[in-house]
């Protein structure tokens, strides 16, 4: 694993140091002292995981996980901070791990070892398949039509058919969920048992008050719930793509 460390303090970057060589789970490639730095030696070293402070100068930790998440492929963040007021807006900003200062050896490992598996289910995420149609065809009123499939936004299980919808219309089409989920794996998620969403077209996840959550798409007007089933495997796609969620 490789680590950067952010803290304004130097003590507290020595201490994080030290603890880390005696893990032996990673090597510490640059230090930072504040999340701008941060974000510059990140994508430098290609960083896998970035232990952050809060509250610094300038840039604090907050902002820079922001940025930190738009670098490809996006490193971990773990959170460090002698404050505990900020850990539901840290997981809402997709951190692995919120360490309270002092921080202790036993819970910096594992931290890092939750960075080491987020980093895992990155290069885990699977490959569209490349046998896949690019164009669905359906039929209206005794004429043929062609549909992209990168302008497909949806999948809906409609009686004993398929509904899909593009921002153009939508059509009834021939087909079963489960094949195009098979074929389509990578492209679509399934996030209900009568309904796959394109993940290009996913834009955020909305925690529902009273019913479950649900997610915003790209050009369509109602939000999708998403089964108790799917939400956790809908939760690790989300994170592995490092798109936002909110309450």
């Amino acid at each position: 694993m490789r680590i950067v460390i952010a803290d304004d303090e130097i003590l507290a970057r020595e201490r994080l140091n030290a603890l880390i060589n005696e893990l032996g789970l990673g090597k510490v490639v640059a230090e930072a002292c504040n999340g701008r730095e941060a974000i510059e030696v990140a994508e430098i070293y290609d960083a896998d995981a970035v232990l952050i402070d809060i509250r610094m100068p300038g840039m604090d930790g907050m902002k820079a996980s922001e940025q930190l998440a738009l670098l490809h492929p996006a490193p971990a963040v773990i959170f460090t901070t002698a404050y505990s007021d900020h850990a539901l807006e840290a997981f809402e900003h997709q951190a692995v791990d919120y360490l309270l200062k002092p921080i202790r050896k036993e819970r910096l490992e594992e931290a890092i070892k939750r960075a080491y598996r987020f980093r895992q289910a990155q290069s885990a995420v699977i490959s569209p398949n490349p046998r896949a149609r690019t164009y669905i065809n359906y039929c209206e009123q005794g004429e043929k039509f062609l549909v992209p499939v990168s302008q497909i936004s949806c999948f809906y299980a409609y009686e004993k058919s398929v509904k899909m919808y593009w921002k153009e219309g939508e059509a009834l089409i021939s087909e079963t969920l489960k094949n195009l989920e098979q074929e389509f794996a990578g492209q679509f998620l399934r996030i209900h048992r009568n309904r796959l969403v394109a993940l290009t077209h996913i834009i955020a996840l909305r925690k529902g008050i009273i019913k479950r959550p649900y997610l915003i798409l790209k050009d369509v007007e109602k939000p999708l719930e998403i089964s108790r089933r799917h939400l956790q495997k809908v939760k690790q796609q989300l994170k592995n793509m490092r798109l936002p969620s909110s309450p």
